[in-house]
C-alpha cells in the first residue's frame, strides 16, 4: 500500500482535492532488517532514509523542489513535491534508501495514522514535518492556521494581530486540511561531512577555566571594528577584533546561548518580536542561520555549517574554548494548541511529556508548553546523537544544559543515575567535554543545585544570590536602617560552596570546580543594572512588565535608573553621590565572582558597563537593548581594565585556582592550612564570629601552593562605614602584604597617595570595598 492510499476518510478525500495530485518515486528497496542511522544522509547513489514514528500507519519521505524561485515563497505554485513512502516501522523506524537523491535535496516527512488527540496521537498527512536530525534549514516558518494541527476558530481574523492567538479544538477537533509545504522550513540534505582534521582543542583545566557568556549577534552587531558584512554573525565572532577583547580580557571559554535552529513564540510574532535568545528550539543539529553571514546563507546550509566549524576552528587557534548553551528540554512546538511542525506530527506520545491523564495532556515542566520525556529511549538517543555531531564533527569543547533537570527525569522524578546522565558520564566522546547543568526546572522538586553527577560542573545560583545579598541587597537594606547579613553564607560560597558540591562517593571528588559562579547571565538585570535599578523594568517585552523575576537582590542606590547618555556628571546632583558608590558596588561584585574558588562566569558586556535599562529579562528583544554596545566611555574602560586586571591575578596566582576543596588543615607534604580566615581583629575566625549576625568584616588567606606561590589575603567590608582591620601576620616564608588591588580604586593602578600597609599593621577599609593583598614568597 503506497503512502496516499492509507486513510480512506472524508479528510483524506478533502486534502487530496486541495492539492496537485502527485506520483510517488519507485518503491525504494532495503532490507526490513537493516535499519540506518535517523535522518537523511547522502551515501553512494542517493540517500538513507529514517525516521522515528512508532504510531504511524505509513510515513512518506516528500522530495520538495523549487519551480519557479519568482514566485514568493509561500505560494504553493513555487514548489513541486514527490513523495516517497518508506519501509517499517521497524522498532518505531520508517527506513528506505532511495536512489537518485542528491545533497541540496529539500526535504521533510508527511505522517499517516490516527488522528485522535485524546489519546495524544496527531497524524495529519496534510502538514511537512520537519525531520529531527536535518543538519540544514531553509525557509522561515509561517504563524497561522497553516502550521497547526487541527481545525479551530480564530479569536481574530487575523492571526498576526496581538489579539490574534488561534483556538485549537485539539482534543475534538478535525485535522486542519491546509497544506503546510510552502509554510515550513524545508530540511536539506547536507554532502557527507569531510573526515575533520584532528581537533586542536585547547583543552583548558577547569581550574584555570574562565567563562564567557556571550551572544552571537548580540556580542558583535555593533563592533566597529568589525567589516559591516561580518557584524552579528559567527565569523565576526571569530575575527581577530573579537578574539582581541577576549584576550585582552583574559576568558578561557565562550559559553554561546543557542544556535540551534530555533523559531519564535506564535505571541511574539503576534507583537512584532522574536525569540531573540533562541531557547526555541526547531532542530538539534542544524545551526540557526540567521547568524550566518549573507553570503554563507545565500550559498545554502552547507555553507552555513562550514561557517560555524570555521568559528569553532579559529577561535581553537586563539586558544579560546566554545562551550554552547542547549535546550533539549523542549521544543518550539509550544503546548496543545501551538505550533504542529515536527516532533508533534511524527511521534507526538514518543517525544513528548504527557500527564497520563485522559484525554491526554501535555505535561510541563519547562514553563513552555510542552516537556521533552527523557524517559523516552528514542529522546535520550536524539539529545546523545545530536551532542555527539556538534562535538565531533563542528568541534564544539562542551555543553551548558539549560533546565537540565528535565534530562534527568524518570518516573519518580530527578534522577542523578539518570539513563542520560549516566550516559553523559560514560560516553566516551562527550565525557571529556565541559559540561554544565542549569540544575533547575520548574516541575515539581526542581530544584537539584549541586545534585548532578561529576564531571558536570553546575550554575551555582546560591553564590549568586550571596553576591548580590552581602554587596547589594543588605546594603539597601542597611541605608533604610534595617539589618544586615553577615559573611557566613558568602564565606562558604567564596570557599567553593562544599555544602553544595562536597556530597559525593567518595566524597568531595567534584570540586570546587563543579561550582560555576555568577553574578549576572543572560536572564536577569546586567552588572550595570544591578547596581541601577530596585525594580525590573520590562515594558518593551509586550507582558505589562509582568515577566521577568521579581527577586533580583539589587540596589540602585538611592536613585531609580541611568542618567541620560552624557548627563551623568558625577559633579552633578544626584549623580556626585550616585555614580561612584555604583561603579565601586560593580567592582565588588567582579572581584567577588573572578576571585572565589570556583568557575567563574562572566556575561559579555558587564565588563563594559552594559545597561538593558532595567529589563531582567530582554529574551524577545534583538535590539540595541540586548546588544552589547562598544561605544566606550572613561568609566567603562576602567571597567574593562579593571575585570582584566582581576583575571590576571587570577591567572598569575595558583593560590586563586584551587582545584579540590579547602580542608582547612595542611595538606599531605605541606606545613600550612590550605585556608584561613580572620576577623577585622587579625584574629582566626571561630564559630561565634560566623555566627554573628551583623558581621560585615572578614580576611580570607589562601596560601599558595607550591613554595614559591604567593599567598593572597583578601579582605572584604560590607559595613557602610570604613573599617579598622589589623592584618593578619604573613606565613613562614612570605614576604610582607602588598595591597595589589582595591575596589575602592576607580581603575586598577594603585593611586600615588595610597601606601601599602605593612603586616600586623592597623589599616582603614573604606566602607563596602574589597582589597587584594599578596605575599610573595622565594
Amino acid at each position: 500500500m503506497d503512502g496516499t492510499a492509507q486513510q480512506a476518510t472524508p479528510q483524506a478525500t478533502r486534502q487530496a482535492e486541495a492539492r496537485p495530485v502527485v506520483r510517488p518515486l519507485t518503491r525504494p528497496t532495503a532490507r526490513r532488517s537493516h535499519v540506518p542511522p535517523l535522518g537523511v544522509h547522502a551515501t553512494g547513489d542517493g540517500v538513507d532514509v529514517a525516521v522515528v514514528a512508532s504510531h504511524a500507519t505509513a510515513v512518506d519521505l516528500c522530495l520538495v523542489d523549487v519551480v519557479d524561485p519568482d514566485l514568493p515563497e509561500h505560494d504553493p505554485a513555487r514548489y513541486r513535491e514527490r513523495r516517497v513512502p518508506l519501509l517499517g516501522p521497524t522498532y518505531g523506524v520508517w527506513h528506505a534508501h532511495v536512489p537518485g537523491v542528491r545533497p541540496g535535496q529539500r526535504y521533510g516527512f508527511r505522517t499517516h495514522g490516527p488522528w485522535d488527540p485524546r489519546a495524544g496521537l496527531r497524524h495529519n498527512p496534510a502538514k511537512l514535518l520537519v525531520d529531527p536530525y536535518a543538519r540544514g534549514l531553509v525557509g522561515e516558518l509561517t504563524y497561522g492556521p497553516e502550521t497547526l494541527g487541527a481545525v479551530g476558530a480564530p479569536r481574530s481574523a487575523d492571526p498576526t494581530t496581538p489579539d490574534g492567538r488561534w483556538w485549537v479544538a485539539e482534543r475534538y477537533g478535525e485535522p486542519e486540511p491546509t497544506d503546510s509545504l510552502p509554510f515550513v522550513p524545508h530540511a536539506v540534505v547536507l554532502p557527507p561531512m569531510p573526515s575533520p582534521p584532528p581537533l586542536t582543542r585547547p583543552r583548558v583545566p577547569w581550574a584555570d577555566t574562565v567563562v564567557y557568556e556571550a551572544h552571537v549577534r548580540g556580542l558583535t552587531i555593533d563592533h566597529p571594528d568589525l567589516p559591516p558584512e561580518l557584524r552579528g554573525t559567527y565569523a565576526g565572532l571569530a575575527h581577530p577584533a573579537t578574539v582581541a577583547h577576549l584576550k585582552q580580557l583574559g576568558v578561557t571559554t565562550l559559553e554561546l546561548l543557542p544556535i540551534h535552529a530555533s523559531a519564535s513564540e506564535p505571541r511574539l510574532v503576534a507583537h512584532g518580536l522574536r525569540n531573540y535568545w533562541g531557547y526555541s528550539t526547531l532542530g538539534f543539529f542544524a545551526p540557526e542561520a540567521r547568524y550566518a553571514t549573507a553570503a554563507a546563507r545565500a550559498a545554502g546550509p552547507a555553507a552555513v555549517l562550514d561557517e560555524v566549524r570555521g568559528m569553532v576552528h579559529l577561535l581553537h587557534e586563539a586558544g579560546i574554548e566554545v562551550v554552547l548553551d542547549v535546550v533539549y528540554n523542549h521544543t518550539c512546538e509550544g503546548g496543545d494548541d501551538q505550533l504542529h511542525v515536527s516532533w508533534r506530527g511524527l511521534d507526538n506520545p514518543a517525544y513528548y511529556l504527557h500527564d497520563g491523564a485522559s484525554p491526554a495532556a501535555l505535561a510541563d515542566v519547562t514553563g513552555t508548553g510542552n516537556s521533552l520525556d527523557f524517559r523516552r529511549v528514542r529522546v535520550v538517543q536524539m539529545a546523545l546523537d545530536s551532542l555527539r555531531y556538534w562535538a565531533e564533527v563542528v568541534g564544539v569543547d562542551g555543553f551548558r544544559f539549560d533546565l537540565a533537570v528535565t534530562l534527568g527525569r524518570g518516573t519518580y522524578g530527578f534522577d542523578a543515575d539518570h539513563p542520560f546522565l549516566v550516559a553523559l558520564q560514560t560516553d566516551p566522546v562527550l565525557s571529556g567535554l565541559k559540561l554544565i547543568a542549569e540544575p533547575w526546572d520548574v516541575g515539581p522538586g526542581g530544584w537539584r543545585t549541586g545534585q548532578f553527577p561529576p564531571p558536570m560542573a553546575e550554575w551555582n545560583d546560591r553564590f549568586r544570590d550571596a553576591a548580590r545579598d552581602f554587596w547589594l541587597a543588605s546594603a539597601a537594606a542597611g541605608s533604610r536602617g534595617g539589618a544586615m547579613v553577615g559573611v557566613r553564607e558568602l564565606g562558604t560560597r567564596l570557599a567553593g560552596s562544599a555544602d553544595l558540591f562536597g556530597h559525593s562517593d567518595p566524597p568531595l571528588v567534584r570540586g570546587p570546580v563543579a561550582s560555576v559562579n555568577y553574578v549576572t547571565a543572560h536572564d536577569g538585570f546586567t552588572l550595570a543594572d544591578l547596581v541601577a535599578y530596585d525594580r525590573k523594568h520590562n515594558w518593551a517585552n509586550g507582558e505589562d512588565n509582568r515577566d521577568g523575576s521579581d527577586d533580583n537582590r539589587s540596589w540602585n542606590h538611592g536613585v531609580e535608573g541611568h542618567a541620560a547618555p552624557g548627563q551623568d556628571d558625577v559633579a552633578t546632583e544626584p549623580w556626585h553621590a550616585v555614580v561612584p558608590l555604583r561603579r565601586r558596588s560593580q567592582r565588588n561584585l567582579l572581584a567577588t565572582l573572578l576571585l572565589a574558588a570556583g568557575t567563574p562566569m562572566l556575561t559579555a558586556g558587564d565588563e563594559l558597563g552594559r545597561t538593558q535599562r532595567g529589563n531582567n529579562n530582554a529574551y524577545a528583544l534583538d535590539d540595541a537593548t540586548s546588544w552589547v554596545d562598544w561605544d566606550l566611555g572613561d568609566a567603562d574602560r576602567d571597567l574593562l581594565a579593571t575585570t582584566s586586571a582581576l583575571l590576571r591575578l587570577r591567572r598569575e596566582h595558583p593560590a586563586l585556582r584551587a582545584d579540590s576543596f579547602y580542608l582547612g588543615t595542611p595538606r599531605p607534604g605541606e606545613t600550612r592550612p590550605d585556608l584561613l580566615w580572620f576577623a577585622e581583629t587579625g584574629e582566626p575566625m571561630d564559630r561565634a564570629a560566623w555566627e554573628e549576625p551583623g558581621r560585615r568584616v572578614v580576611q580570607m588567606l589562601r596560601p599558595g601552593p607550591g613554595e614559591r606561590d604567593a599567598d593572597v589575603l583578601l579582605v572584604l567590608n560590607g559595613r557602610l562605614d570604613d573599617a579598622v582591620v589589623t592584618l593578619p601576620p604573613v606565613l613562614a616564608g612570605a614576604g610582607p602584604w602588598r595591597l595589589a588591588w582595591s575596589s575602592a580604586w576607580e581603575a586598577p593602578d594603585r593611586p600615588a597617595d595610597d601606601l601599602a600597609p605593612a603586616p600586623g599593621d592597623r589599616t582603614t577599609l573604606e566602607a563596602l570595598s574589597l582589597q587584594v593583598l599578596l605575599a610573595a614568597r622565594g
